[in-house]
This record gives C-alpha cells, sequence and structure tokens, in this order.
C-alpha cells in the first residue's frame, strides 16, 4: 500500500521492538510493518498466520509493562501511522478514531466543538489511542471520570479464531449509549493487551466540555504516610475532586532540576487536588478538601489562586517519570489498593524500600488508590538491579495482602505475570486462558503477554 513500510534495519527494530519498560525482556522481531490501513493489517495477519509468525501491536510504545515488547522471530505491527480522527459525531457526543491518534489531538480536535475526552494518563502528549484501550488506561481524572474502557463504545479489531480466518476484520460494539446485545467483547479487547487481536478503529464517548476552570487545592506534608492518611479524609468525607495526587518531594526535585518549572519542594509530599463542580458548590467543596487536608496533618493546605502555578504542579505530576528517568533505570510499580489501605500501602513501600537498601520514588493517583512506587538504581550496578526486582515483588505481594491488584493501569505485559499469578485464583486464570485460547486458537497475537507462561496452566 501508498505509504507503508516494512522494516528490516537491526538497529530501528531493536527501537520498535520494546515498549518504555526499560526493565521487561524484549526479543528480537523478524520484520517490523508500519501500516497505514485496516486493509494492510488484514493483510499482513492473514499472512502471519500462514506462515506461523506472531503478531506483536504497538502504538507510540508508550506503555511501563513490557507489553508491547517484541518476542524473536515476530512481526511487529506498528499503527502509529493509522492516526485519523475519522469522525466527531457532535450531536451524539461520538467520536471515532484510528489507533494511532495520540491523545492529547484527540482532546483538542473534540475542544473545539465544546466536547471533552477525559482519560488522561500521564503520557497524554505522546501516547496514542489504541494503546490506552489496549492497556485500559488511566490518568489523573479517573477518581470522578472513570478509565479508558468507561469511554469505549465500539471498535473494529483483525481477529482469527472463531471470528473467521485469520485477517478478519470485526466490528464490535455499537455507537449507542446503551446496548446489552451479547457478550461484552468490546470491553473484553479493552484491556486485553492485544492478546486477542488487533484493533483498527475505536468508538469513543465524549463529554460535554466543563463550564469552569477546575480549581487546585495543594496540602503539604511532613511524610507521605501522612499524606496517605489525607486522601482517607477527603474519601471518608465523600468528596470527589476530579483529580488527587501525590508526590513526593524527590520527584519534585527531579522535574525541577530538569524543567525548571519554578517549585519549591520544602515538604517531603504535596497532594494536588482539582476540583471542577461548578458555580459556588466548587468553591466550597475546594475548602472541604483543604479542610479535610489539615484535618488529616497537613502543614498547610490552601486553594491556589495562581493558575501559572497550577498548571505548573500538575505539569510537575506528569513529568515525574521521565525526570526520574534520567537519573538512572527506573523500576516503574502500578499497584493499587482500597483507598482507605493508601496509608498502610504508603508505609510497607518505605519499609520494603529500607530493608533492601532501595531508593523508592512515589507518585499517585492517591484518589483511586493507584500508587506508583519508582524504584531508581544507579546504572551498571548489578546488585541494585537486583535489590530493586527484589523489592518490586515484595510491592505486588504488600498491594495484594490489602486487598488490592498488581496492576491498576499499566497492565500486566511481561513485567506483572507473576504477581497476576499470585494475585488470581487458579480457576480464575483457567478461564482467562480458555478465552484467549478460543479467540486466538494459534497463539498467533502478542504471545506470551498477560496470561502466557502461567506454570499452572
Amino acid at each position: 500500500m501508498p505509504g507503508s513500510v516494512l522494516v528490516t534495519d537491526v538497529d530501528v527494530l531493536k527501537g520498535l521492538g520494546r515498549d518504555e519498560a526499560e526493565w521487561a525482556p524484549a526479543g528480537t522481531p523478524a520484520a517490523a510493518l508500519r501500516a497505514t490501513d485496516a486493509d494492510e493489517v488484514s493483510r499482513a495477519v492473514a499472512a502471519c498466520a500462514e506462515l506461523g509468525i506472531p503478531v506483536v501491536p504497538r502504538g507510540a510504545g508508550t506503555g511501563l509493562s513490557g507489553g508491547a515488547n517484541a518476542v524473536d522471530g515476530c512481526l511487529v505491527l506498528d499503527l502509529s501511522k493509522m492516526d485519523a480522527i475519522v469522525e466527531i459525531d457532535v450531536e451524539n457526543m461520538v467520536a471515532v478514531v484510528q489507533p494511532g491518534v495520540v491523545n492529547d489531538d484527540l482532546k483538542a480536535a473534540v475542544a473545539a466543538h465544546g466536547l471533552w475526552y477525559p482519560p488522561d494518563p500521564a503520557s497524554s502528549p505522546w501516547s496514542t489511542i489504541g494503546g490506552n484501550v489496549s492497556t485500559n488506561a488511566g490518568g489523573l481524572c479517573c477518581l470522578k471520570y472513570g478509565v479508558t474502557r468507561n469511554y469505549v463504545l465500539g471498535m473494529e479489531a483483525v481477529v482469527g479464531g472463531p471470528g473467521g480466518a485469520y485477517g478478519a476484520r470485526l466490528p464490535l460494539g455499537r455507537r449507542t449509549t446503551k446496548g446489552v446485545a451479547g457478550y461484552d467483547l468490546t470491553g473484553l479487547f479493552a484491556g486485553a493487551e492485544g492478546t486477542l487481536g488487533v484493533i483498527t478503529e475505536v468508538t469513543l464517548r465524549l463529554r460535554p466540555a466543563r463550564r469552569d476552570a477546575p480549581r487546585t487545592v495543594v496540602g503539604a506534608f511532613d511524610d507521605l504516610v501522612t499524606a496517605g492518611r489525607a486522601v482517607a479524609a477527603v474519601t471518608a468525607r465523600g468528596l470527589v475532586p476530579a483529580a488527587l495526587e501525590l508526590l513526593d518531594r524527590f520527584c519534585l526535585e527531579a522535574v525541577e532540576q530538569w524543567k525548571h518549572l519554578g517549585i519549591g519542594a520544602s515538604a517531603e509530599a504535596l497532594l494536588l487536588a482539582s476540583v471542577d463542580t461548578p458555580g459556588a458548590s466548587g468553591d466550597q467543596d475546594a475548602a472541604s478538601v483543604a479542610a479535610a487536608f489539615r484535618d488529616a496533618g497537613a502543614v498547610w493546605a490552601e486553594q491556589s489562586t495562581d493558575p501559572v502555578e497550577a498548571e505548573a504542579l500538575f505539569q510537575a505530576r506528569k513529568l515525574a517519570y521521565p525526570a526520574l528517568e534520567r537519573l538512572g533505570p527506573v523500576l516503574t510499580e502500578d499497584v493499587c489498593v482500597p483507598r482507605s489501605r493508601v496509608p498502610e500501602m504508603l508505609a510497607r513501600t518505605g519499609e520494603i524500600g529500607r530493608r533492601h537498601g532501595v531508593r523508592i520514588a512515589t507518585i499517585a493517583h492517591a484518589g483511586d488508590g493507584n500508587l506508583h512506587p519508582l524504584l531508581i538504581t544507579p546504572p551498571g550496578d548489578d546488585a541494585a538491579r537486583e535489590a530493586a526486582q527484589a523489592a518490586f515483588e515484595d510491592l505486588l505481594t504488600a498491594a495484594i495482602d490489602l486487598g488490592g491488584t498488581v496492576t491498576g493501569e499499566h497492565g500486566v505485559g511481561l513485567l506483572k505475570r507473576r504477581g497476576m499469578q499470585r494475585e488470581l485464583p487458579l480457576g480464575v486464570r483457567a478461564m482467562q486462558k480458555a478465552v484467549k485460547d478460543a479467540l486466538d486458537p494459534l497463539g498467533l497475537f502478542n504471545p506470551g503477554k498477560v496470561i502466557g507462561d502461567d506454570p499452572d496452566l
């Protein structure tokens, strides 16, 4: 097809053969195809099925679990060139997009029509909708507005097995607000990490644009556990900010040293709340959040009156991960616990770091109970790397012990397979494998990810 590219250069393949999960293993692909349309994806999948070549889909490669990492001899199917916004239906508040559309580009396009697409992972300036759907990505606004799956009405996918010969293009879901005809295959594919087929188009639910600029409430704390208690206090009082984010001092300093946003970091932890309730009720909610922070032990808590400062703080939250990457290899956690257990999980994180001698920085979608401990090691230090990997597994166990999950939004990929096996009962894992085997009997799509390599199945 015009514009398509088959890549065989070894150096280029090395870059296309893995995502941002530096610690996850990656194989050597046979080739990569930069697809330009769904027909090309269909033909590529059909040819790979005939030749027995695995297919590993990828978008921008911003994933943090190894979900887009190549396996030896595979075809990497790069969908980033399929970046058209096919339709914005203002009347029905629906958008139809190809998988390579960048999250922030979609937000800007629908905003021009007075609409809003809420899912906002920290990678939104670079990550693609296809990757967001495949990992069921979360983001800063999940607390009030939900995750990517909540906005996926339907999709087109290239499938195999019972859906027809490998390479068949099938529509899943619908574009109506409601619909329960049959099993929810759309919901199943959202979060399947490309293991059931290749998504070539997505139909998304939109919302009206917010009327008022959100209010930002900032709280400073002497330690992370006290900040965690403030999160639990906000929840206990029935307050639902649009976002409730946590950054520790180390993260703030790393961002400031890199981007010079003018953020002082005198406290050990900051909580950032975004309140978007309109009108006077929003003012009251912002004041209530600040009061909850103070009552839980904040050194200070105030509503920001400087929109530039507020924007810089949330920008710092989004930049924390790449800022820390500049300091050395970072092993990224993605555990999620019930919100009432956030203080305990933060305490256990500190204890695990001390026990293993590992520096752990912390950012979090704290209002969701979704914590991202970031394990930082000196470059080239094998002993430190082994200690970080041991701490990583202990953090997964701690989350499970507290009634949580090993991944809130990054996906299982390769890094979380053992953790998922500890979290889910054998019968549940067997059901998941049965779904994979039924929909992909050749094991063609993204093999070895999520449910793959389970020793008990």
